[in-house]
């Protein structure tokens, strides 16, 4: 009895130790802006994969001085930006970076962008894996989704 206790107390710990988020980043672009713009914005599809939660905790870039994650909002027909805290995306969910609503806050380009030039960005996670990924400069165009 003590034997078969064993193997299934094993076996459980072995399943909590697999469970983990994966973080995939899809149509990662940043809008081409003047080449003495303050700020750029970034936006892309954030996805876990994963069989755990994934929080968001923060950005970087080699390119920029400074990558935050940032939230316009409506607030008495006054549109507004708030800088967001963690970002907790569920197992097999996703978040939207898009305009209008969340976005990377890209401050202090450290070379001129310009639409088709690629731009590497980490996304961090409270785990420690967090993800890179390419994002491509283009100009702004509107869709249905």
């Amino acid at each position: 009895m003590r034997l078969k206790l064993g193997w299934l107390l094993l076996l459980g710990c072995a399943t909590n130790v697999g469970a983990a988020g994966h973080l995939v980043v899809e149509q990662a672009w940043i809008r081409a802006a003047p080449p003495d713009a303050p700020m750029l914005a970034g936006y892309a599809t954030l996805k876990n994969d994963g069989d755990a939660p994934v929080v968001v905790t923060g950005a970087s870039s080699a390119d920029f001085g400074d990558v935050s994650l940032h939230e316009s909002f409506s607030e008495n027909g006054v549109e507004r930006m708030r800088q967001l805290g963690n970002v907790s995306i569920a197992p097999g969910a996703s978040v939207v970076f898009t305009p209008g609503g969340k976005h990377f806050m890209l401050m202090d380009a450290k070379r001129a962008l310009k639409s088709g030039d690629w731009v590497k960005i980490h996304i961090s996670t409270k785990s420690g894996t967090g993800a890179d990924a390419d994002f491509v400069v283009r100009d702004f165009i509107e869709t249905s989704e």
